[in-house]
């Protein structure tokens, strides 16, 4: 998004995979140039009865439209997160009106943290952390040192890591939603 006075920003998402359990969470700003617009957004969500992470970084009616269409894919590829992904992505990045959407998902289950964006792309990173948003790479640094130098679990990594970025970045703040598969 870019940095004109009207422009939203703020958001931090957040997902972990470890020892089979999963978590994403995220913050609750919803920042318009210099103003917080809303301080209680929830960004994050469980999805196909309840086996998927999602969250959405960016433009909150163009994340409300790809939530819903990729809760539509689910649902077409019984619950396959990977195959979801991949077509919903592929729809993003050709379809003509999705092409306009500005947002980021990441979404997970139990195998898989995965990073969707409209230029087509369907990440999935090494070490099974997903971070989007204005905070991610605050929230991304956060969480691979507790991951690693700790024996925390998924959810307290997710929350002490945005507690971390709240601190630091001002369109992230500490009013989180964190969302769990055991």
């Amino acid at each position: 998004m870019s940095g004109n006075q009207g422009s939203i920003h703020g958001t931090t998402i957040l997902g972990v995979i470890r020892d089979g359990k999963v978590a994403i969470g995220g913050d609750g700003q919803i920042t318009m140039g210099q103003t917080v617009m809303k301080s209680t957004a929830r960004k994050v969500r469980k999805m196909y009865n309840g086996n998927i992470l999602a969250g959405f970084a960016g433009a909150a009616a163009d994340a409300i439209t790809l939530f819903e269409k990729f809760e539509a894919k689910l649902e077409q590829y019984s619950g396959n997160l990977y195959r979801a992904a991949v077509e919903l992505t592929k729809e993003w990045r050709t379809d003509k009106y999705l092409r306009r959407l500005e947002a980021l998902l990441a979404v997970m289950d139990r195998e898989h943290a995965l990073i969707l964006s409209g230029t087509g792309e369907v990440i999935e990173p090494d070490d099974r952390i997903v971070a989007i948003g204005s905070g991610g790479p605050y929230a991304l640094a956060a969480a691979r040192a507790l991951y690693r130098h700790t024996s925390l679990s998924a959810r307290e990594i997710v929350e002490e890591s945005l507690k971390i970025t709240a601190s630091i970045c001002i369109y992230t703040n500490d009013m989180m939603t964190v969302e769990v598969l055991e």
